[in-house]
């Protein structure tokens, strides 16, 4: 099974910052880009940012100078620093690596984020 566990969440008040991790189990985690998505209830999911298997990345425009996305391949793990939180920040964060027109490992549980103004 390829699974992922996501970490690191948390209550945090706004300018704070908080470091997700994602741990994938199984196998071809270094071959693959990983990606980290956050969700609102009743919104859609909304993409973060991405980290290649090489280590480039790219960060969507509302985060882009506040997070980064490293990975270390030896732990099978990719994080999500972030900084200068904003409450709309606030959501459950989610990683995964896209596959085909579908994703790669069994989608976790998330790590809830709750930015405090």
């Amino acid at each position: 099974q390829v699974q992922l566990e996501e970490s690191g969440g948390g209550l945090v008040q706004a300018g704070g910052s908080l470091r997700l991790s994602c741990a994938a189990s199984g196998s071809s985690f270094s071959n693959r880009a990983m990606v980290w998505y956050r969700q609102v209830p009743g919104k859609q999911r909304e993409l973060v940012g991405s980290i290649a298997s090489g280590g480039s990345s790219y960060y969507a425009s509302p985060v882009k100078g506040r997070f980064t996305i490293s990975r270390d391949n030896a732990k099978s793990t990719v994080y999500l620093q972030m900084n200068s939180l904003k409450s709309e920040d606030t959501a459950v964060y989610y990683c995964n690596s896209p596959s085909g027109t579908g994703w790669y490992f069994n989608w976790g549980q998330g790590t809830q984020v709750t930015v405090s103004s």
